[in-house]
């Protein structure tokens, strides 16, 4: 049984990494949840299946294998926003600085740093620009078992799936709103069509990879 507090979105937001707890109290506080399991998290009398995320309070959670809690994602007023986004512009790094890739080449998209749990990673990103253009891609780097999903923190966004390296060969948007998250886009084999994460407002949003066998 563990419960780990995270550094990768502070000090803007507090994430823990919560392991083999047969129990958690919510309190009044609004917190997103991300089961990173197989094994489905109780809610009440309902279950929250792997990848899958959802805003929780004033609950009791049971049978949490492997999920990742975000506290403090609504504390900013509406006032505050954009002095956070300033605050995390210096913080966090551009996101061509940090990959070199070509398609992240002058767009306006911050990193934070990646906390490695395992065979997971996770760090967040704040999405400056309306529209982003980060770039339609099918492939990322490393192991060919890879599954990643986007969770938005703050502002709303989509997630675009399109036949083709062209936007104009789209054929399905998933819109994210503060606590969701997209379902998965890869196949049996870990294949993705071509995707893209596209802001629908000015945002943050948690990405987070599992690579290797699934636990």
């Amino acid at each position: 049984m563990s419960i780990q507090q995270l550094s990768f979105a502070e000090p803007f937001f507090s994430a823990k990494y919560i392991t083999d707890e047969e129990y958690l109290e919510i309190g009044k506080n609004r917190c997103i949840l991300l089961n990173l399991s197989e094994a489905g998290v109780k809610i009440e009398e309902q279950l929250l299946g792997f990848f899958c995320s959802t805003v929780v309070t004033n609950t009791v959670l049971g049978n949490i294998h492997r999920a990742i809690l975000i506290e403090h994602f609504d504390r900013y007023a509406e006032a505050e926003i954009k002095k956070l986004y300033k605050h995390i512009r210096s913080a966090w790094t551009l996101v061509f600085d940090a990959t070199g890739l070509e398609r992240h080449k002058g767009v306006q998209l911050w990193r934070s740093p990646k906390e490695h749990l395992g065979n997971v990673e996770v760090n967040m990103c704040y999405a400056h620009a309306v529209p982003l253009h980060v770039g339609l891609h099918r492939t990322h780097w490393g192991t060919s078992e890879f599954r990643e999903v986007h969770t938005q923190i703050i502002g709303y966004g989509k997630m675009q799936q399109c036949r083709e390296n062209d936007i104009a060969t789209l054929y399905r948007e998933d819109y994210l709103a503060p606590g969701g998250t997209h379902q998965p886009m890869y196949n049996e084999r870990y294949e993705y069509p071509w995707h893209q994460y596209e802001t629908v407002t000015p945002g943050i949003f948690m990405a987070t990879e599992i690579t290797g066998p699934q636990i």
